[in-house]
């Protein structure tokens, strides 16, 4: 009698239930599989992370005592999918029953699906013990209502008692204190020493491109950041919580050239995989200020805990809920191709190429970066919803499609029509420069709308309120944009389409 269960590459939990007890009757079976490499182009430092994960717990659980199959990209007798190499372990360990962990994503999910009622064996799908509802949570919550995840959000923390008083309402007397994390970041405080590890990844990086992996993106070698296992990632938090966390609030939405992160986490690589927990991040967080408030305002604390057990729960619900039809939204009906230079980050405008430039250097760049720079410039220009979401989902490290879909199509380029987002999220350069330094020293002039150096956010933010006026305009949290746009003189407006359209008919040279 022998159990094979599959253990996929976010799912590197040493704390998950399945591991308390070692059985010499269950093995447990990890691949590294160009079927999951190839699906989209990957950074490097993605396909990495992930693989040099993977190892190290397939390794951590043979130390524990754990039986291990384990198929490395370039094994001779690695078939390259799932089920082929299950069928193989099977016959190999003469195996009576199957079970795996839930998986987050909609394609994984059918291909095991599929796998399981056609494998010949008695199976389970258990929970992945991660999150802190099921699929169907969020979607259970609203039932027919209309969705906001503010709603959901309150849930959670009177059902976690996170940030509640003892009178049962939220610390503070308020529960969002967004308002007070928007400031612009000029220099000071300093920002905190790296957190980052420093692995050398060399040799499995070889390995991944002798196997023929198509990547793209700097592989970080000799100085690898992301974390290999679930001690690391601990180390990780408690760097953030001493050094980053007391100012995190203020300046979250803040951007710079001289910082990657500035006071931001970059513990989402290490959550999407499961090293840790959203609870434990959460409850670290609240612990820190309750601790010493002077220090861990409430501010602070309270804008990292939305993310974390908030805004994160509530994506995964929308991506349940409205896949597989989500990944082919586009409501605005928008189809320019995404300029190469996303590729190599040779654009003029400044904030572009910083942004993007960073994003494949690092395979991270934070979340203001993510939707008011690069999101922004592809939903006001027009770009094709379907590329961006690709090019998001292989860029960063921490991108996985059930988290990077809803935030792509839906908070950052509207696709969805407004069912996770009330308003589209842009801004023109005003908002750039306001927030970062990225306008110091551009090609373009920030307080240009029409001119040979105006900057192109400019006239692109103006266009997408007039062609998408009728559409926009009863909404009432951007009724000001949109009747701004339409109280332009005629002449103005049609100058304005026509700049943008002359800037997207030269959209390469930018």
């Amino acid at each position: 009698m022998s159990t094979v269960r599959l253990l996929l590459g976010d799912q590197l939990n040493p704390l998950h239930p399945w591991l308390r007890e070692v059985s010499d009757s269950v093995v447990y079976v990890l691949m590294e599989l160009r079927a999951e490499t190839d699906y989209v182009r990957h950074h490097a430092q993605k396909v990495i992370a992930i693989f040099a994960g993977m190892r190290r717990f397939a390794q951590d659980l043979r130390d524990a005592g754990h039986r291990v199959r384990f198929f490395r990209i370039g094994d001779p007798d690695n078939a390259q999918s799932f089920e082929c190499n299950l069928r193989r372990v099977f016959k190999e360990c003469g195996a009576t029953r199957f079970e795996f962990q839930q998986p987050d994503e909609w394609r994984l999910d059918q291909v095991l699906a599929g796998f399981r009622s056609d494998c010949g064996l008695p199976s389970e799908m258990v929970s992945s013990d991660h999150f802190l509802d099921p699929r169907d949570g969020v979607a259970a919550h609203f039932g027919k209502k209309t969705w906001l995840m503010e709603s959901y959000y309150r849930a959670i923390r009177r059902r976690t008692g996170l940030l509640m008083d003892s009178e049962g309402a939220p610390e503070g007397g308020t529960w969002n204190f967004d308002a007070e994390n928007r400031k612009p970041w000029r220099g000071s405080p300093p920002t905190p020493v790296s957190w980052d590890c420093a692995h050398d990844h060399s040799e499995l990086w070889a390995e991944i491109r002798s196997a023929g992996v198509d990547t793209f993106g700097e592989p970080a070698e000799g100085s690898f950041p992301w974390p290999l296992n679930r001690a690391e990632a601990l180390g990780q938090l408690r760097a953030f919580l001493d050094r980053g966390l007391p100012f995190f609030g203020a300046y979250e939405d803040a951007m710079h050239s001289g910082s990657d992160r500035l006071f931001h986490s970059r513990l989402s690589f290490a959550l999407n995989v499961k090293m840790l927990s959203p609870m434990e991040v959460a409850q670290a967080a609240v612990e820190r200020h309750r601790s010493d408030p002077a220090t861990y305002p409430l501010a602070a604390t309270e804008g990292f805990v939305r993310q974390i057990i908030g805004w994160r729960e509530y994506i995964r619900g929308v991506y349940w809920a409205r896949m597989p039809g989500y990944a082919g939204v586009n409501a605005l009906e928008h189809e320019m191709p995404l300029p190469s230079w996303f590729w190599s980050g040779r654009v003029k405008m400044n904030c572009l190429r910083h942004a993007i430039g960073q994003s494949l250097e690092t395979a991270y760049a934070h979340h203001i970066q993510r939707l008011m720079v690069i999101g922004s410039f592809c939903l006001t220009a027009g770009v094709a919803p379907s590329q961006v979401d690709r090019w998001f989902l292989g860029v960063y490290v921490d991108a996985f499609e059930w988290v990077e879909m809803p935030n792509v199509l839906g908070m950052s380029q509207y696709a969805d029509g407004g069912f996770l987002a009330t308003k589209p999220y842009c801004g023109a350069a005003s908002y750039v420069s306001k927030m970062s330094d990225y306008c110091r020293g551009c090609a373009y002039d920030p307080k240009d709308r029409l001119g040979p150096k105006a900057c192109p956010l400019n006239a692109f933010y103006w266009d997408f309120w007039l062609r998408h006026a009728e559409r926009l305009k009863k909404n009432p949290r951007i009724g000001m944009a949109v009747r701004q746009a339409l109280a332009m003189a005629p002449e103005e407006q049609a100058a304005v389409r026509r700049k943008a359209a002359e800037l997207r008919a030269r959209i390469e040279s930018l």
